[in-house]
């Protein structure tokens, strides 16, 4: 019986959810399988990936075929390293603490690399919402600089027109007439 490693499509319409399957390879898409290996969700950024290592090592191991897609997610997950690292071994190339010690060199490197582009993800969202409030502060600021342009020469404009009725209403004084205001005022005094 030939054996794939393959996707099995779950999820909704435009949220495709997958499960990573071992089954025949004659069987459905959506079929029949003989053993799930885990999930793969591409709606997160990174993808999610959450598969059985061990499992999917023996499958190869064992002789199954993956698919595109699964053999991309295998090697993300270092399943294909491993399988070759294992060839190393067989040959005597080297030895079995070797092995391990390569194998855990990468998966420090891979785990770094994915490190990077999440915190790379989180900075550049950030920044966006910066930029964003910076340009809403200085179109806010631009709103209230028209509006005040706009209301200012209104407000001029009114306290001429007061000033020029303060005027109107009171006579202009002139020495001459203090005087005689003057005189009035000690004459009805005493």
């Amino acid at each position: 019986m030939a054996t794939k490693i393959r996707l099995q499509r779950h999820g909704k319409k435009g949220k495709p959810f997958y499960h990573v399957v071992v089954a025949d390879s004659r069987a459905p898409r959506d079929g029949k399988f003989i053993e799930r290996l885990g999930s793969y969700n591409p709606n997160t950024n990174p993808a999610s990936i959450v598969l059985d290592f061990d499992r999917a090592l023996y499958w190869m191991n064992v002789g199954a075929q993956p698919t595109d897609t699964a053999r991309a997610i295998l090697s993300y997950k270092g399943v294909l390293y491993k399988k070759h690292l294992e060839g190393g071994v067989k040959k005597g190339a080297f030895d079995e603490a070797q092995l391990e010690e390569k194998f855990a060199k990468w998966l420090e490197e891979k785990d770094a690399k994915i490190e990077g582009k999440k915190t790379g993800l989180v900075q550049s969202k950030e920044d966006a919402k910066k930029a964003a409030l910076a340009a809403e502060a200085k179109k806010n600021a631009e709103k209230a600089a028209a509006l005040a342009a706009k209301n200012a020469p209104v407000a001029e404009e009114t306290e001429a027109v007061e000033g020029e009725e303060a005027e109107a209403e009171a006579p202009a004084e002139t020495p001459e007439a203090t005087a005689e205001d003057a005189a009035k005022t000690e004459e009805t005094e005493g």
